[in-house]
């Protein structure tokens, strides 16, 4: 089975939800985007003091980064990649997740 066999939408939908995540990484690996990020922009001021916004925006977008690249192999690979991708897919982005979270909490603090 592959992966088209069990996508339910058409395939312009995967390219706009693309489109978007190519968008987001390129604001964060920027430097840009801080309010973008949830939590930190919802933080007080003295909270976000202890935070160096420009790494934290480029960790942030590195992790987006990461989930862009298999969003643009899932759609790029769409009639070729099998049914057990999206699996993968999930597993990396909670993976990603992780790591952007501990990595956020450690080295992008001042």
């Amino acid at each position: 089975m592959k992966l088209k066999d069990i996508s339910n939408g058409p395939d312009w939908i995967i390219w706009i939800v693309l489109a978007f995540f190519v968008l987001l990484t390129v604001v964060f690996l920027t430097g840009h985007g801080a309010k973008l990020i949830a939590g930190y922009n919802t933080s007080g001021e003295e909270e976000k003091s202890k935070y160096d916004e420009k790494k934290l925006c480029r960790v942030t977008g590195v992790g987006m980064l990461v989930v862009t690249i298999f969003v643009f192999a899932m759609a790029v690979g769409n009639n070729v990649l099998p049914a057990a991708t999206a699996y993968v897919f999930v597993g990396v982005v909670v993976i990603d997740c992780i790591i952007v979270s501990i990595l956020a909490n450690t080295i992008c603090k001042k």
